[in-house]
């Protein structure tokens, strides 16, 4: 059965950092790309990046945490993380990770293509 399960969330403040990590179980991360996303109150559900290991590790990051955030995996652990760092207020939201057996190149952002899930981490920036 395939897993993921999220954590490292919590109440940072603005300028602050924290390094979520995405426990796979199930399947090798090596052979699925890993995404996070996001979920603030009253918004949909945004990609915020993702790792491809089988697609020339090919690395994507939404424009708003360029610069900032840097998503990276760990075969032997079977984790995916994701370092936050010059956190803003508006990076306030649920952080989910998505893993999906096929790459989709400059799509990765569809969440509607990802096929299993974990149940969220909260991160909360204070200004």
């Amino acid at each position: 059965e395939v897993q993921l399960v999220e954590s490292g969330g919590g109440l940072v403040q603005a300028g602050g950092s924290l390094r979520l990590s995405c426990a796979a179980s199930g399947f090798s991360i090596g052979d699925y790309a890993i995404a996070w996303f996001r979920q603030a109150p009253g918004k949909e559900r945004e990609g915020v990046s993702s790792i491809a290991s089988k697609d020339n590790n090919r690395i994507d990051y939404a424009d708003s945490v360029k610069g900032r955030f840097t998503i990276a995996s760990d075969n032997a652990k079977n984790t995916v993380y994701l370092q936050m760092n010059s956190l803003k207020p508006e990076d306030t939201a649920v952080y989910y990770c998505a893993a999906d057996s096929l790459s989709y190149g400059s799509s990765w952002y569809l969440k509607s293509l990802y096929d299993h899930w974990g149940q969220g981490t909260q991160v909360t920036v204070s200004s």
